[in-house]
Formats: C-alpha cells, sequence, structure tokens
C-alpha cells in the first residue's frame, strides 16, 4: 500500500507531470525533425489503442527498445493521461508520442518522405514475425484491442505479418504483441 498523507491521499506519483499530460504529447510537425536524426527510423504506429494500461506499457516498451517516436490518431485513441504516464513510469516523457489527425495519411508520408516500411500485424498475414527484415527505416503497426487494425491503416501497410501461436487463444494482448515484436526488431537491429 501506497504512503499516504495526513489528509488520507495518497502521495503524488513522481512519473506525472501535470494533470493529463498533454503537454508532453507532440504534434505532427514534430515527425520531420525526429527522423531526420537517424539514417533507420524506428517507429511505432498504433491504430486506435484505447487503454491507458495498454499505452502506458507500450511506451515502457518503445523506450527500452530505443524507438525513436510513437505516433497514434487524435480521435479514437487514448492520450497521455495520468494512468498512461504513471504505468510507463517515465516514458511518456522520454519517448516521442505525436498525436496526428490523419493516421493514413502520416503513414504514406513516412513512407515517401522518410523511407520507412510499415510492418503491420495482422490475422490475415502469410508472413510471421520472424520472416522480416527489421534493420532498415521500419515502422511497426499495431492495432487496437480487440478489433486490430482498421481497413485503411491494414492497407497502408507495406506487409503484414504474424506472431505464431502455438496455444488455444488467436491472439496477444497489444501491449505484449508490441512488446514481442519490438524486441524481435531490436534483436535483428543490434540495438
Amino acid at each position: 500500500m501506497r504512503k499516504q498523507g495526513f489528509d488520507g491521499t495518497a502521495r503524488d506519483n513522481k512519473h506525472v507531470r501535470g494533470k493529463g499530460g498533454g503537454g508532453l504529447a507532440l504534434g505532427e510537425d514534430a515527425i520531420d525533425t525526429i527522423l531526420s536524426k537517424s539514417d533507420k527510423p524506428f517507429v511505432l504506429v498504433l491504430d486506435c489503442v484505447t487503454d491507458p494500461h495498454n499505452l502506458g506499457a507500450i511506451l515502457r516498451t518503445a523506450d527500452g527498445a530505443g524507438v525513436h517516436a510513437v505516433i497514434a490518431p487524435k480521435d479514437k485513441s487514448v492520450g497521455l493521461t495520468e494512468t498512461v504516464q504513471r504505468i510507463a513510469v517515465g516514458a511518456a516523457a522520454s519517448v516521442p508520442f505525436i498525436r496526428v489527425t490523419n493516421l493514413s495519411r502520416t503513414m504514406k508520408k513516412l513512407q515517401k518522405e522518410h523511407g520507412v516500411w510499415l510492418i503491420g500485424t495482422s490475422d490475415k498475414a502469410t508472413q510471421t514475425l520472424y520472416d522480416m527484415d527489421f534493420k532498415g527505416p521500419v515502422g511497426l503497426v499495431m492495432g487496437a484491442e480487440g478489433p486490430g487494425l482498421r481497413r485503411l491503416t491494414e492497407e497502408n501497410c507495406d506487409l503484414l505479418i504474424g506472431i505464431p501461436m502455438a496455444g488455444k487463444v488467436d491472439c496477444l494482448n497489444v501491449s505484449v504483441a508490441t512488446g514481442v515484436c519490438l524486441y524481435e526488431a531490436v534483436r535483428q537491429r543490434g540495438l
């Protein structure tokens, strides 16, 4: 149990910087600046992840994996709330989190202007995570809890991959699946 103050309230969380975390999220114009610093950008694109616990865990894993930026739509997805910041344990402040108006347009920009290969996770994939080459400029595209990638997001991916599943469940939680995929990329990239 957390140490409580004299008034019965929980102590402040050192990982939360301001209520709501809105100031930590960056605008679309930050993409060019961030990606220009690397000849092999490594980005994570989240399509409508709505659970703050999942986003917090994803940001923490992205920080550990050396992701240059996490990109998510402004609508239909969770922002950098207090819960996200608490679960991320500081990663919400260290990994650039970029909110975009049009995810499809942003994906096309990543491909055309930055040479990023977008690899999406999907149940429709014919290749597995372990068949992919993550060594160059790459963006991993992860779908929402439950429905996965939206149709247009999936169509904008260069390749689709699946995670091999040996058990009875057919998919992993989005934060767990993101961790599995990011660390396969880390293994290949030698980070």
